[in-house]
Order: structure tokens, then sequence, then C-alpha cells
């Protein structure tokens, strides 16, 4: 039997981020994973892996939308020649990670990881003992419940294909799927054969329905259909390619159908009632300490039911880790801090949110006042054509931040900003002020223009 400190269970972003932590703290480590291909979805086929699609989404978009405004010929792009550079980048991953981990003294086991009891687990046949284990095992597409989901490809298909087809449709409305749309719509063949198909009443869930209004508004000038209230009845496969048949009678044919209906916890080879470890659909149950029900194993990433993000992942992984030294070295534990978590889609017009919605607000019962603008006509996006830039901030009582949402480009850039000011409690009137001197005129700079309602 190999006795470890830590066994981390996952080599993707959160796993190695425990690793490393842990390693350069003088614990002796061992990372397990079971996949042929080393580093996680983040790198392989999801954060990383999308950002060289939506670089060229980004490019085409902004010169379309200057068509005549000084862009003679917007480009055209070249689906195969970006997914050759992509994967440049991915193939080095797995090699990559265990080249880097073993360097750094931590031992990498190959193989399927299983409980036998509280304090070990089995890796392929071999037992294997840790004071402390961490689970990171990430995420897996949901299921779907309707004949014919076996023909629904998965993003990590998406982002493999070699070409696309003139017909694409998205099963699910969430991050996935308005994305790939996205990225469909500008780098495809066929500007108005994709379409994402959604279950709810609305895409996005989690989002500002008034602002996922605005960003649906302006998919469907791309040539995105995007429905509501769609209960799939089948999918079957034909010569001509896949027909879609609906609830409601209707069908829709398409070339090829990809799965973004959401993800699940990837932990049903984990055994983990064996190790008194409780769990839901939506993941391992953990504190704030990232502590499982067992108080020697840490659950962290989107094997949590946790946010699944790929950033979130990380700081769960940092927490985790301090809070096993902690233990050891019985000094004061870590607890997470979800309040002010910026998400982001990759869309174009990005995007981003951080902290409540007006939903949210109301349904706790929390007075807040808001400044909101949409289809902004301001000159950082007259310049570029952007016709659907859309913001709304929410404050408290007492000016404290308590949401922001933004639709624009470089959205990421003003979800940071006003993030950084949420964990560090600078009220709206504040932060104009400290705005003021931004380099002008960029996007940063207009967030004095959505500030400026809450001046005193």
């Amino acid at each position: 039997m190999s006795q470890y400190d830590v066994v981390i269970v996952g080599s993707g972003t959160a796993g190695q981020t425990a690793a490393y932590h842990l390693n350069e703290n003088g614990l002796k480590v061992a990372v397990v994973e079971n996949s042929e291909h080393p580093g996680g979805t983040c790198a392989l086929y999801g954060c990383q892996a999308k950002k060289w699609f939506y670089e060229a989404t980004e490019i085409i978009a902004k010169s379309g939308h200057l068509k005549g405004k000084g862009i003679a010929r917007p480009p055209e792009g070249q689906w195969p020649a970006i997914l050759k550079e992509k994967n440049r980048f991915t193939s080095r991953i797995p090699e990559g990670t265990v080249k880097d981990l073993k360097a750094d003294g931590i031992d990498f086991l190959p193989g399927t990881a299983k409980f036998k009891d509280a304090r070990s687990l089995e890796v392929d046949g071999h037992r294997v003992a840790a004071a402390f284990f961490l689970l990171a095992t990430g995420a897996r597409p949901g299921h779907l419940p309707f004949e014919g989901s076996r023909h629904l490809i998965t993003s990590k298909d998406f982002l493999d294909l070699r070409d696309l087809p003139p017909r694409i449709v998205f099963v699910g409305g969430g991050f996935i799927a308005f994305e790939f749309a996205h990225f469909a719509a500008r780098i495809g063949p066929n500007k108005g054969n994709i379409a994402i198909l959604e279950v709810a009443e609305r895409p996005l869930g989690s989002f500002d329905p008034e602002m996922v209004g605005l960003l649906v508004a302006a998919s469907r000038e791309e040539g995105i259909d995007v429905r509501t209230r769609v209960n799939i009845e089948s999918i079957k496969k034909s010569t001509k390619g896949f027909s879609i048949t609906i609830e409601s009678g209707t069908s829709l044919e398409a070339d090829l159908v990809v799965h973004g209906a959401g993800r699940a916890p990837n932990i049903e080879t984990l055994n983990l009632g064996a190790a008194g470890i409780e769990f839901t659909d939506k993941g391992i149950v953990v504190d704030k300490g990232m502590l499982t029900t067992n108080d020697r194993i840490f659950a962290v990433g989107d094997c949590a039911a946790t946010i699944q993000l790929a950033r979130v992942a990380d700081y769960e992984a940092h927490v985790a880790a301090k809070n096993i030294l902690a233990r050891l070295r019985q000094t004061e534990p870590a607890r997470i801090d979800y309040r002010a978590v910026p998400a982001l889609l990759f869309t174009y017009p990005q995007y981003g949110m951080v902290g409540k919605t007006e939903k949210a607000l109301r349904e706790e019962g929390i007075d807040y006042r808001k400044s909101f603008g949409k289809n902004l006509s301001w000159p950082s996006f007259t310049r570029i054509g952007l016709t659907h830039a859309a913001y709304k901030i929410l404050v408290g009582a007492d000016n404290e931040i308590l949401g922001a949402h933004i639709l624009s480009d470089n959205a990421s850039g003003l979800i940071n900003t006003l993030k950084q000011a949420m964990l560090y409690n600078i009220p709206a009137d504040q932060l104009f002020w400290q705005s003021i001197m931004s380099p002008y005129p960029t996007r940063e700079s207009d967030l004095t223009y959505m500030l400026e309602p809450f001046l005193s």
C-alpha cells in the first residue's frame, strides 16, 4: 500500500492548483487521473480551447458590424485553420501536465480511483492511503431523457470538428449553447441555420432576464434562432441528417445536434458511500471550507455541489489546500466567499455578470436601486457598430454594489472592476470617483456614466 499526506483525484485545473499548493508546503502528494489525456476539461476542451474560436469570432463579428463604416470586406472564418491552431496548443497539455507534476516531485497515478473505506482508495487494484484526500473529478454532459439523445455530440466533440455543417441545433440554452452558437454563426458556412432549443421559459436561467432578452435579440440578428418552452420527444438519424421531433408536433431538421443542456458531477466511479461522503444530483456536499461529510476528504470544482466555473474551482482548491495545512499545523482555517463570483459568456457581444440579479434581490426582500441603459449609442459603441450594448448596476441602501450586468465587447474588464469593488466594499459613488481617471476613451472610462446616477 502506498502512503501519502494528500491524494488528489483529478488532474484538471482544480486538482493541479491544490497539488502544487500542498507540494510547495512540503507535503507528499499524489494525483490520480483516469483519463488518457490528463489536464482537465478547462485546458483541453473548455475555457482555453474555446477561446481560440472566440477570438476569431469577435474579429469577424466586429468587422461585420463595421462593414460600410470603414471596413470594405469583413474577414471570413476558416474553422479548420482555427482548429489546427487550437490543437497545436491542446496537444501539448497531457504530456506537459504529467511532466510538470513529476518534475515538482508530485506522484502521478494513472487509473480509476475507488474508495475502499473512509481512509483509503484503490487505483486499478493498487491500494492507496493518505491522511487527506481531495476530489476534483470535474463534470460530464448531463443525461437527457428523450429517445435518440445518443445522437448528440458533446462540447468536446464540437471543438474537435474538422469543419462545421450548415444546419446546427443546440439542445439546451446554457453557456455552451450560446457561446458555440455564436462561434458557428460567425465562422460557419451558412448564417441563419443555427437554433437553440430551451425547455424552460427562458434560456440562461441564472442570469438577469432583461439582459438575457437583449442578448437573445442580438443573437437572433446574427441568424441564431432561440426557441423556449421546447420539449423534445425524439431525435432520429436519417440519410439527410437528424430529425428532431418536438411535443407540439413540429419537427426540425439538422446536420448536427449538440448537447448544451448543462453538466453533471463526474462521481459515479468513486464509490463515495464507502467513504461516508454525502452527495446529490448537483454534486458532492461540502461546507464553506470545501470539506465533505468525511472529515478527511475535501471536494472542489465541478464535482462539488457549488458553482461550475474554472476560476471558482481554482479558488476552492486553494481554500481546501489551506485547510489541509491548517489541520496539520493547527492554524486558522480558510472559508470560501462566493459573494462576488464573476460569470462571462463569450458570445459577441459578451455578457458578464457578478453578484445578484433583480429577481434574486426581490425574492430575498432586499431593497435596491439600479442604473440601467440599453441599445447604447455612446461613442465607444458607435465606433464599433455595436447596437446592443447594455448595462445594469444594482446597489443597496448604502450604495454598496449588489450586482452588475454588462452586455458589451470587453465586458470582462468592466465586470472585473465591479467585482473588485464588491470584494473590497467600495460603494458605487466612490467607484465613480476612482474611475474618472481611467484611460479615456475606453469601456472602463464608460463606467462613470453607469455609476453617475448613484452620486449623492
